[in-house]
C-alpha cells in the first residue's frame, strides 16, 4: 500500500507541500508506505500536443523528469495532489506535469486509484484549483476521495490555518480508514 504525495508548487517547502505532508503523517502513522515529491526544481516540459503517446503508451519527451514522477503514481494507491492558486487556478509546473499525463490516459493507467486534491491561496481562488486538479482526477478515473483548502501566502502561513489542518487530518484518517479498514 502506498500514498503518494505530489506538490506542484515551486517552494519545495511551501504551504502547499506542507499541507500534503499533514495528510501523509497521519497515513505514515498507522503504519502505511507513503512518499512524497516535490515539482519544484524538477523540469517538466509542457505537453508538445503530437498524439504519439497514443502509439507508444507513453510520453514521447524523454529529456525532463516527468517520466520518473509518472512511473511513481502507477505504483500508488491513493495519490494526494495539489498546488498553489496561481490567479484562480493551478501553477504552470503542475498544469505542464497533468497535460503530459494524457499519455496514460488511452489505456486508462490511472485508473482505479483514489485521489485527494490540496490547494492553497492567499486569500480566494481554491476553489477553482481544487476543481482543475479534481478534473484531472476525474478524467483518469480515480476515485475522488476529497478535497483541502487553506490559506497562506509566505512559507509556512498554512501552518497557521487550523480549520485546514483539522481537515487535512481527517482526510489523512479517511485515507487509513479505506486501506487499513480494521484499524482503530
Amino acid at each position: 500500500m502506498k500514498v503518494l504525495g505530489i506538490s506542484g508548487s515551486m517552494r519545495k517547502n511551501g504551504n502547499t507541500a506542507q499541507l500534503i505532508k499533514v495528510v501523509l503523517a497521519q497515513c505514515k502513522d498507522a503504519g502505511i508506505k507513503t512518499e512524497f515529491v516535490s515539482l519544484a526544481g524538477k523540469k517538466i516540459l509542457p505537453c508538445l500536443g503530437c498524439g504519439k503517446c497514443k502509439e507508444k503508451k507513453w510520453c514521447v519527451i524523454e529529456a525532463d523528469d516527468w517520466g520518473g514522477i509518472a512511473e511513481k503514481m502507477l505504483d500508488c494507491e491513493v495519490l494526494v495532489i495539489g498546488s498553489p492558486t496561481y490567479y484562480y487556478d493551478v501553477c504552470g509546473q503542475l498544469k505542464n506535469f497533468i497535460d503530459r499525463t494524457y499519455s496514460l490516459y488511452h489505456d486508462r493507467k490511472l485508473s482505479g486509484r483514489k485521489g485527494i486534491a490540496v490547494a492553497v491561496n492567499a486569500s480566494k481562488g481554491a476553489e477553482r484549483t481544487v476543481k482543475t486538479i479534481e478534473g484531472f482526477l476525474n478524467s483518469h478515473e480515480l476515485s475522488f476521495l476529497g478535497e483541502i483548502t487553506g490559506t497562506g501566502f509566505e512559507e509556512g502561513d498554512v501552518m497557521r490555518d487550523e480549520k485546514a489542518l483539522a481537515h487535512a487530518k481527517k482526510v489523512g484518517d479517511k485515507v487509513v480508514r479505506l486501506l487499513m479498514p480494521h484499524h482503530d
